[in-house]
């Protein structure tokens, strides 16, 4: 009786421990605890692990590579990840993987998702801090989602408001079934065509007119090109600017004479004074007076138009600009 009850309480026992690995056999697979194999610890810091808790799935590629050994807060911005990766996946992960977080699934447990890097870099070791991109929860997500869907309702809002006007617009119905729109549309159509047209024509037309005058071509062409015109035109003004000198001193002369005269006239001497007492010469001497008057009123007539005509236009107020130097420099010199 009593190797009865030993057998049974050892029995029992076993049965105890039996269960006892069989509930730590489950734990293990269900935390993904890899008890058997070497793993090495690297860490992650992100500002938000949205549910993230030790256990969780660690990935690489897609490929099950560790599980999330514990969780701590660094401030309150940072919380720090360590993660435990077996060391067959330390030959592939370099120092600029990245690490994010993700689900398994559309509503699954939060897994830790490492992608490698897109530019050489050394393996990764121990201890080594992987880089986090900035990520989005879920509340964010759906508070962006929210303020989205008020948009749309307002936007929506408004153009129901704006279709109602459109209906209730009697002028725009009236405007659209106006059969004779479509047909004053297409003449005005019509009319900008021709007119476009009629502007092209003309703008080859000024294209053929510049390059005839760059040619040579025509009297404008002949004038802009031909240098034996220009000199000869040169030659001309410069004459008639000689001509002008002259004048000027013929008239210093002849106001010279013309007071020498009153002089003598006013003194009762000389041969003058004799001539004036016949007035037959009196007479001749007024009439070759009005002469050189009008020949004078004549000339300066003619220097005028010449001033006005546009050959020579330039040149006289090339002279005038000229005189205006002259005179400034003069003023500056006398104020000195």
């Amino acid at each position: 009786m009593a190797n009865l009850k030993i057998s049974s309480l050892k029995l029992g026992l076993f049965v105890l421990a039996g269960l006892f690995l069989f509930i730590l056999t489950l734990y293990i697979i269900g935390k993904n605890q890899n008890f058997f194999g070497s793993s090495f610890e690297v860490r992650a810091r992100f500002s938000n692990v949205n549910g993230l808790i030790p256990g969780n799935n660690i990935r690489f590629a897609g490929i099950q590579a560790g599980t999330v050994k514990h969780i701590r807060v660094i401030n309150d911005s940072s919380v720090e990840v360590v993660l435990s990766i077996d060391n067959e996946m330390k030959p592939y992960i370099h120092k600029n993987a990245v690490a994010s977080l993700g689900t398994e699934g559309l509503m699954g447990n939060k897994v830790v998702n490492i992608v490698p890097g897109k530019s050489a870099a050394p393996l990764i070791g121990s201890g080594d801090l992987l880089a986090t991109p900035k990520t989005v929860s879920t509340d964010e997500m759906l508070l962006t989602l929210a303020t989205t869907n008020n948009n749309i309702a307002e936007i929506s809002e408004g153009l129901k408001g704006t279709i109602r006007r459109i209906n209730q617009s009697k002028a725009l119905w009236g405007i659209l079934d106006d059969g004779s729109l479509a047909g004053n549309i297409r003449n005005s159509l019509r009319n900008l065509s021709q007119a476009s047209l009629h502007t092209n024509e003309m703008t080859r037309d000024l294209g053929d007119i510049v390059s005839d005058i760059k040619e040579g071509k025509g009297s404008i062409g002949s004038l802009v090109r031909d240098t034996v015109l220009s000199s000869s035109l040169a030659r001309a003004v410069e004459k008639v600017r000689d001509a002008g000198a002259s004048i000027d001193r013929l008239a210093g002369q002849l106001d010279e004479t013309v007071q020498d005269i009153h002089r003598q006239v006013a003194e009762g001497k000389g041969t003058v004074h004799a001539l004036l007492q016949d007035s037959a010469l009196a007479r001749k001497l007024d009439a070759s007076m009005e002469n050189i008057r009008a020949g004078t009123d004549a000339f300066n007539q003619d220097m005028l138009a010449l001033q006005h005509n546009f050959l020579f236009r330039g040149y006289f107020r090339k002279l005038e600009k000229e005189k205006k130097k002259a005179a400034a420099k003069n003023e500056t010199a006398g104020t000195h």
